[in-house]
């Protein structure tokens, strides 16, 4: 399943999620969610599983101010930032209203148990379980099947991923249909904010969509790390723009 059956916006082959997220229903399909940024463009130009799976996801929501440029360049229309915070902030809460299971795949026992922690305190109606996978640049077969049924022996309505990208995306795209979940969503980063081990910036510069800018200098590796595939994006972005005004 697309995620075209939803209002999107296309930004360079991609539909981009550009509505809220209580359109999904939960109860009537599972939602695979995942995040696209101008890093992810860049890293799926080398990466064709990567990009099947950004592109065959139900919901892909902008998670990137450098996309949303991209749009308003493209299509003169702005796209809502949807982070992955966002998305984990509003499937806590609909779990934690509708006295959901939630489960946490990914990083390491210590900062999943922070997360578990954290979470039965503020959502005290939900239920939650978590798994440490392997450290290890891809699973096995043997790592598969045990982390799915894991996952599903606990039965959980939402099923948060919390690998490295493209590895988490590429990992829920290859088993949605294998896991027992409403909703699963990638969400990277948000495990170490969530369990306190870094810090997001002030809702100011998110609120004034300048996270990206208070990150460049908070974690000036990652923005190195990061730099050749953002500028992939707005080079084919420029590019794109240079073919239609020559076709006019």
């Amino acid at each position: 399943m697309s995620n075209k059956k939803y209002k999107t916006t296309r930004v360079l082959g991609y539909d981009v999620f550009s509505t809220s997220l209580d359109v999904i229903d939960p109860n009537t399909e599972k939602t695979l969610i995942n995040t696209f940024s101008p890093n992810s463009y860049g890293l799926a130009k080398y990466d064709a599983e990567f990009e099947t799976a950004l592109k065959e996801t139900d919901v892909l929501v902008l998670d990137g101010m450098g996309v949303a440029i991209g749009s308003m360049l493209l299509n003169g229309k702005n796209i809502k930032k949807v982070a992955g915070e966002d998305c984990f902030n509003f499937y806590m809460n609909l779990s934690n209203e509708n006295h959901w299971k939630v489960f946490f795949m990914g990083s390491t026992d210590e900062t999943l148990n922070k997360m578990k922690t954290r979470a039965t305190k503020e959502f005290p109606n939900i239920s939650v379980a978590s798994y440490s996978p392997p450290f290890k640049p891809e699973f096995s077969k043997e790592d598969n099947d045990q982390i799915v049924s894991v996952i599903n022996a606990f039965e959980p309505d939402v099923l948060f991923i919390g690998l490295t990208a493209p590895k988490q995306e590429k990992w829920g795209y290859a088993h949605k249909d294998l896991v027992n979940a409403r909703v699963i969503s990638t969400i990277g980063n948000v495990y170490d904010w969530y369990a306190g081990n870094s810090k997001r910036p002030a809702k100011i510069w998110i609120n004034l969509r300048l996270e990206w800018f208070v990150r460049m200098f908070l974690r000036p590796e990652i923005f190195r790390r990061n730099i050749g595939n953002q500028m992939k994006f707005f080079k084919d972005v420029i590019l794109h723009l240079t073919y239609i005004k020559r076709k006019k």
